[in-house]
């Protein structure tokens, strides 16, 4: 191997993925493992952490990405099958992980897609490897400007340590006041399951464990927590077994979704709220960031509880390092990415989330349903995705910009376009992972919902593009 090509679908904003045997390839990972590799040497390191998924691809994609980093000359540590923010855990300095022993890391996941895709989220030096750190992969790869060598290969469990530090975000709680919650937690055979396992083993109170087994055919239900209709398992569990909430992870354990004790779902800006209420307690005046798509309910909220709210770009890796900048010790999005950097190390791990939540149950005193009671109902959309010409997706939301402007309206340019009404506020942007405009609007009312959507097709019917009904 020489050098080598990617597709060029799969070099994606945040991480590398595609569609197993398709567009993502074993040589596609051996490249990936050598680029990367590359990378950690010139840049004075030696050791690399490598985890994995449970999908039917994922062996043999691990196995040639462990080959293609070997190859590059430095060693590689495999921490086996486990979720992502275990990946993260393993390669972040002072968690008790690996790290400073190892300097990089590579997930082999395809996180909540469909059973068929797969891909490659990567760490470097505690920070997170995305943009135009994946644009050098591919042009280092199609250069063959690898270095070379033979790296070591070496086994470690670091499942024990991880889950040691989740049960951290319980320091101060008595466990017995625990003892009365009872808790739904729906792994949807995703990579958390083993590590769920373990985790409630060691907890008290009563947990109702759901498709825990890892299965990379997901034949309960699609791994993604934020599409209501794969919480469905979830709320009947929740209904027969008098729950007080449940719990929802993706397939690789990085998204959070949620319910009450009363079935209805807790959207992740509802989540994000009840994370700032806790945290702003003890760090007052704290920033808390939430992505373009949050609910403006969740950024008066905010500032009602003290901090400082913060809208900012949609994507892990931007939150991260926009956290980083402002020191912020909370963030989230409304694909259920949740990042504490309050007594955590700010990358995004749906089971310390979950953790966190039970803790916040307690310290606030208050049970997730009279906290959901609580909040504001508004009506929204879901997050409205349809397909667009790569080569226009980018251009029509700038020329909504420019119309707007021209017309006086008040516009947050973030990312996108968040334009705020009378009747609420609605977003237009354009995805950095697919070839898709994505629209989101919310109101107090359906009227105002619906002349918000109104304006949403007349804004896009100026610039030429029809969105499907």
């Amino acid at each position: 191997m020489t050098a080598h090509r990617f597709h060029p679908s799969i070099l994606r904003e945040y991480d590398i993925r595609g569609v197993f045997g398709e567009t993502l390839s074993a040589d596609d990972a051996r490249a990936v493992g050598r680029s990367f590799g590359s990378v950690v040497r010139t840049r004075g390191g030696a050791r690399v952490a490598v985890g994995c998924d449970g999908r039917i691809s994922t062996p043999v994609l691990e196995h040639a990405l462990v080959e293609g980093l070997t190859a590059s000359g430095v060693d590689v540590v495999r921490i086996g099958l486990g979720p992502s923010p275990m990946l993260y855990f393993a390669a972040t300095p002072g968690s008790g992980g690996l790290a400073p022993e190892v300097q990089g890391g590579i997930q082999v996941t395809g996180s909540h897609n469909p059973a068929n895709h797969n891909g490659f989220k990567m760490v470097l030096e505690g920070a997170s490897f995305f943009g135009s750190d994946i644009v050098d992969l591919g042009r280092i790869a199609e250069e063959g400007a690898w270095t070379s060598g033979n790296g070591r290969v070496e086994d470690a469990d670091v499942s024990a340590a991880y889950v040691d530090c989740l049960i951290g975000a319980l320091d101060g709680i008595g466990l017995d006041v625990l003892q009365g919650l009872a808790i739904g937690w729906d792994a949807g055979n995703g990579a958390a399951g083993p590590l769920i396992d373990a985790l409630t083993a060691r907890l008290p109170g009563r947990h109702v464990l759901l498709h825990t087994s890892v299965d990379g055919h997901f034949p309960n239900h699609h791994p993604d927590p934020t599409v209501e209709a794969n919480l469905t398992d979830l709320r009947r569990a929740v209904a027969a077994g008098s729950l007080d909430f449940g719990l929802a992870f993706d397939g690789d354990g990085d998204r959070i979704g949620a319910v009450d004790g009363r079935g209805r779902v807790l959207w992740a800006d509802q989540l994000l709220a009840i994370y700032a209420e806790e945290v702003l307690r003890e760090r007052p005046k704290s920033t808390i960031i939430a992505d373009v798509k949050a609910s403006s309910t969740l950024f008066a909220r905010i500032a009602e509880l003290g901090g400082t709210p913060l809208m900012w770009k949609t994507g892990h890796s931007p939150i991260k390092s926009k956290m980083k900048e402002t020191l912020a010790p909370l963030a989230g999005e409304m694909s259920g990415h949740m990042f504490f950097a309050d007594r955590y190390f700010g990358y995004d791990d749906a089971l310390y989330a979950a953790v966190r939540l039970i803790a916040a149950t307690v310290r606030l005193g208050k049970s997730v349903t009279q906290m959901r009671d609580a909040m504001p109902e508004m009506v929204t959309t879901p997050e409205l995705r349809f397909a667009v010409p790569r080569e226009r997706k980018a251009t029509a939301v700038t020329e909504v910009l420019q119309n707007l402007r021209t017309d006086g309206a008040e516009v947050n340019d973030t990312d996108g376009v968040r334009v705020d009404t009378a009747d609420g506020w609605w977003l237009l942007r354009s995805s950095n992972t697919e070839d898709v405009l994505v629209v989101r609007a919310e109101s107090a009312d359906q009227g105002g919902l619906d002349r918000l959507m109104a304006e949403v097709d007349t804004r896009l019917a100026a610039v030429g593009i029809r969105r499907p009904a």
